[in-house]
């Protein structure tokens, strides 16, 4: 149920009053954004407990005006980003998700013929698989938003753009 402020739900110190004349206690609640200004909210009932998420108007971050360039050259085996001073790089983390890609291909072909992929009868055989292409899938993930966290924090901190090679229009190059 979608609830507006004002008109759909009140906080009043340890309850939250939804239209309807209905009261719910308050269990938890992240006070981090209390400075911020209460938008509209989802009542959602899962798992027979009911839930209140309150969306909040967060401004903008100030633009600031970079005062040098992080350069970031994106390779297969390290990225490496900085700038004259500062120069770091990270190990990618491809290869640990090609060994777990490799171990699901070695299982399918243990698992197979040269007739059918006999592999793709057995659930638990299928599961595995799954399974490995699913940690090989969130390794990548994770090492991305990770990785990309760590250049912008730094950028951030030393009030630095971040620049990145441009790279299209390679493929047609004879």
């Amino acid at each position: 149920m979608l609830l507006h402020q004002e008109s759909g739900y009140r906080i009043e110190e340890d309850y939250v009053e939804i239209i309807g004349g209905f009261k719910l206690k308050i269990i938890g609640w992240d006070e981090r954004y209390d400075e911020y200004e209460n938008r509209e909210a989802r009542l959602v009932y899962r798992e027979r407990r009911t839930i209140l998420w309150i969306s909040k108007r967060i401004s903008r971050p100030k633009p600031y005006k970079p005062r040098d360039v992080i350069a970031i050259d994106i390779n297969e085996k390290k990225i490496v980003y900085g700038d004259d001073r500062v120069n770091r790089d990270i190990d990618t983390a491809v290869d640990r998700a090609h060994r777990w890609k490799v171990l699901a291909e070695n299982l399918q072909r243990r698992y197979s013929s040269s007739r059918y992929p006999a592999w793709m009868r057995r659930k638990a055989i299928v599961n595995r698989v799954r399974s490995y292409h699913r940690k090989a899938r969130n390794l990548l993930e994770d090492w991305a938003r990770k990785a990309s966290l760590k250049m912008v924090r730094l950028a951030m901190r030393l009030q630095y753009a971040s620049a990145r090679e441009d790279l299209t229009g390679l493929a047609g190059i004879p």
